[in-house]
């Protein structure tokens, strides 16, 4: 992702918040038939929930995925048709919140923008999401709902077997799955840096701001508000860790093959670069905490190793190791499981004042482009 007319030497910019996309239904799909139940798949249905919660390119391939998987199975279509409605209803009951940014009060206690600001910036984590406005909680549900639709999508239709179509259909659900869950991973990091007490409060509050934009308005995706984040989750959800000798440079080769925005490796490749920025990006590279590297490289030493398998790295951890290789499809789970783990080896390090980095690799270049605004 390059920004003509940029400076090189200038740092990334966090993207403004872009207005949500006007929505207009496909005029005309042919409708299924639920098998021997007599229930009519209504594309009208799809349609009109395509208008409030999905963009286009969504509510075409829903209907799609609909017709195709109605002609396929119809009990299949009847649990997607179950899940359209669960949506809905998810939809439905976040619209009825009020705005976070119109004031109101209680007990005699002024609310608005500044005082929720405020209120973030004070969170220390330990509260989760009892200390969240009811919105905040409801977007989050509506978010986890999108997902469990999608996922419910991916699956359906992946057991199409040779339905003409149903191979890139599949591709481009599974693209949309993992972009819900981009934005799923973006909230959780703004909400890390939060807690965090080495964020400075003017960057905390710039953070603050960005998640009542996105609490507000559920039609928002990664690519409205943080398209560096998801350049590099996009990249790294495409690459499998080769291990070798740990250094990393193939791994970093494969991000730049995957097209990840240059401004992301330049940022982590840029001179003066802590030690823990650093270490943050090989946890990033090899989907590892900097622990587990360290273990790695003490049993290569040991074993007189000198270069580490995946399959030889998950028997010395006694885990298993996420390998995508063969998998010739995105996992987005997978990235998913990357970032908690990684998340929450830093929050210990701070909680215990262990050495290594208190941030993932995300978290240290959020704060960069928070700060630049």
């Amino acid at each position: 992702m390059s920004y003509p007319g940029r400076n090189p030497t200038e740092p990334p910019a966090l993207a403004s918040t872009a207005p949500a996309p006007t929505v207009v239904p496909r005029a005309t799909t042919q409708p299924g038939v639920l098998g021997s139940t007599g229930l009519a798949l209504s594309v009208q249905v799809v349609q009109a929930l395509g208008v409030r919660v999905l963009d286009r390119h969504e509510t075409e391939l829903v209907e799609q995925a609909m017709a195709a998987v109605a002609a396929h199975s119809p009990a299949d279509a009847l649990v997607l048709q179950g899940l359209i409605g669960e949506l809905k209803a998810t939809s439905d009951l976040l619209e009825r919140q009020r705005p976070l940014r119109r004031p109101t009060a209680l007990g005699g206690e002024a609310r608005d923008e500044s005082t929720l600001i405020d209120h973030l910036c004070t969170l220390d984590g330990l509260s989760g999401d009892l200390a969240l406005p009811l919105k905040a909680t409801q977007s989050r549900t509506y978010l986890l709902t999108k997902i469990n639709f999608l996922r419910g999508f991916v699956k359906a239709t992946s057991v199409l077997g040779d339905v003409p179509g149903s191979a890139r259909m599949t591709h481009d659900l599974r693209e949309e799955l993992a972009q819900s869950i981009y934005t799923l991973l973006a909230e959780e990091l703004f909400l890390a840096l939060l807690r965090k007490p080495d964020v400075s409060r003017r960057t905390k509050q710039r953070a603050a701001d960005q998640l009542i934009t996105v609490w507000d308005d559920a039609a928002l995706e990664i690519d409205d508000f943080a398209p560096l984040l998801e350049s590099a989750w996009h990249a790294r959800n495409r690459i499998n860790s080769a291990y070798g000798t740990l250094l990393g440079a193939t791994e970093t080769f494969r991000l730049v093959r995957e097209d990840c925005s240059p401004e992301v490796l330049e940022f982590f490749g840029r001179e003066g670069m802590s030690a823990d920025e650093s270490a943050a990006f090989e946890e990033f590279l090899f989907n590892m905490t900097s622990e587990e590297l360290a273990t790695l490289r003490r049993e290569m030493q040991k074993q007189h190793l000198s270069a580490a398998s995946p399959a030889w790295a998950a028997e010395v951890l006694a885990r298993q190791i996420e390998e995508l290789e063969h998998a010739h499809e995105i996992d987005p789970m997978a990235l998913y499981r990357s970032y908690q783990r990684r998340q929450l080896a830093a929050d210990f390090r701070l909680l215990s004042n262990a050495p290594g980095p208190r941030r993932t690799a995300e978290g240290y270049l959020m704060v960069y482009l928070l700060d630049q605004q």
